[in-house]
């Protein structure tokens, strides 16, 4: 569901959101501290001798909590707080629920700032108390079996707070800045919201005293900021973007709503359709150095509109590269885009004006992957990036002034261990086989996915 601008008057009476939240109603505000960011090297250098592809899975909608509450060693309590209709600070359990019902909540820019609550975490019950739940941890096994084996990231947040729009463009890019104090914030006026859309067409921004610019930014065909295509073509590093669609593929396919990939030779080269091809290209011997994957939408954990097929669909993928001539020399990162306005406990730190947003899970999966192991060194998409540009010897995409994250960003380098042989492979079982996405329906990559 798109949650329309009338949902929240303040941003269309631009009410700046900084102002600290009161009793008597006031906006709900982001601390503007900014915590010390350090990095944390385990083996920093040597990523590259033994790592030749990167495969980021993008899932949907989901907080660290709600798909990991009560795992051994993480921060995942089985409990949150809200408040009550007096404004008392009150303990809630987290209630289980499966897929098919866990429940599709408002995951806006401003509806993100009121359950952050100056970092209370408190204000998710401002929308109820369905999002105070954890997944039925059976219909989640491929992600727990992979969290078992591997490692389980439990400080990973979004570059910004916010919906799949932005989330997907920070994933390639590491910014959505428009300008140094404007950035992209929650989805155009119009779909595919990308340089296909009609003409007329606005986005959204976010300035730095947090006020939303509904329908006043720029059409969403972006040459204001550079992405990893970039530097990935510049190095001759090979890359592919999997999606439902090659055309109007709606806001989970990014690299659309860049103008250079769109009308340029990466276009007919570098975007992988259907999304399904990324586990025929894995068989076939042909994939490229860099990989994002995007779900259907059936395929995707996207609250309220997904069934329970998302965990087979990434383990499918993580089968095919641990079962072809790939492992040994592949690391696999699994997040989730936007928390889907469930709860979670950890205080996402500020480290600018657009986030970081509510934390999400991650996976790391690869033969140097930590056996067993949760992190909790403080990741965000940047780091995803800094990984990937110490793998391929790439240079940053920019400066953090100019609102790029990949160099102050802790690297994921921290969850690998390059002094150890690589592990065998031990496949994940899964509900749904292989072969059950390879036969989907092409009526199911048309369908609409998402619109915010």
């Amino acid at each position: 569901m798109r949650f329309r601008p009338w949902l929240f008057v303040l941003v269309w009476s631009g009410i700046a959101l900084t102002s600290a939240c009161s009793s008597s109603g006031g906006s709900p505000s982001l601390a503007r501290q900014v915590l010390p960011v350090t990095e944390a090297h385990s083996n920093s250098g040597s990523a590259g001798l033994y790592i030749k592809h990167v495969i980021v899975i993008i899932q949907e909608n989901r907080t660290f909590e709600n798909f990991f509450a009560g795992y051994p060693g993480a921060n995942a309590p089985m409990y949150g707080y809200g408040k009550d209709s007096s404004g008392k600070r009150i303990k809630i359990p987290l209630s289980v629920v499966t897929m098919e019902k866990s429940p599709n909540l408002p995951h806006s820019y401003v509806a993100g700032v009121r359950m952050y609550d100056n970092g209370q975490m408190d204000g998710f019950s401002k929308y109820g108390h369905a999002g105070y739940s954890y997944v039925q941890r059976g219909e989640i096994a491929p992600y727990w079996q992979m969290a078992k084996q591997y490692v389980l990231a439990d400080a990973m947040f979004p570059t910004e707070i916010g919906p799949s729009y932005t989330a997907h463009l920070t994933l390639i890019a590491g910014t959505d800045n428009i300008s140094p104090t404007k950035a992209e914030v929650d989805f155009p006026s119009s779909a595919p919201d990308d340089c296909d859309s009609k003409a007329g067409t606005t986005s959204s921004f976010v300035d730095t005293y947090g006020i939303v610019h509904w329908r006043t930014g720029p059409f969403p065909c972006f040459t204001q900021f550079k992405t990893m295509a970039d530097t990935l073509d510049a190095a001759n590093v090979s890359w592919k973007y999997y999606v439902t669609k090659l055309l109007k593929a709606g806001i989970w396919a990014p690299f659309e709503a860049i103008y250079d990939v769109r009308y340029g030779p990466d276009w007919t080269k570098d975007i992988g359709v259907p999304t399904q091809s990324v586990l025929t290209d894995i068989k076939s011997g042909n994939l490229a150095n860099v990989v994002w994957v995007t779900p259907t939408k059936v395929d995707s954990d996207h609250p309220g509109s997904a069934g329970d097929r998302g965990p087979s669909w990434v383990g499918a993928i993580v089968n095919a590269i641990g079962e072809s001539k790939y492992w040994n020399s592949t690391a696999i990162v699994v997040v989730w885009d936007d928390w889907g306005g469930l709860y979670d406990n950890a205080p996402p730190p500020q480290l600018d004006f657009r986030g970081l947003g509510i934390r999400i899970p991650c996976l790391i999966v690869s033969p140097y992957a930590k056996q067993g192991y949760v992190s909790h060194t403080q990741y965000e998409f940047g780091s995803i990036l800094k990984f990937i540009e110490q793998v391929y010897s790439l240079p940053p995409l920019g400066a953090t002034s100019d609102g790029y994250t990949d160099v102050r960003a802790n690297s994921i380098i921290d969850s690998f261990d390059f002094h150890s042989p690589p592990r065998a492979f031990t496949h994940i079982p899964t509900k749904y086989h292989i072969k059950d996405f390879l036969n989907e329906p092409k009526s199911w990559s048309d369908e609409p996915i998402d619109d915010e």
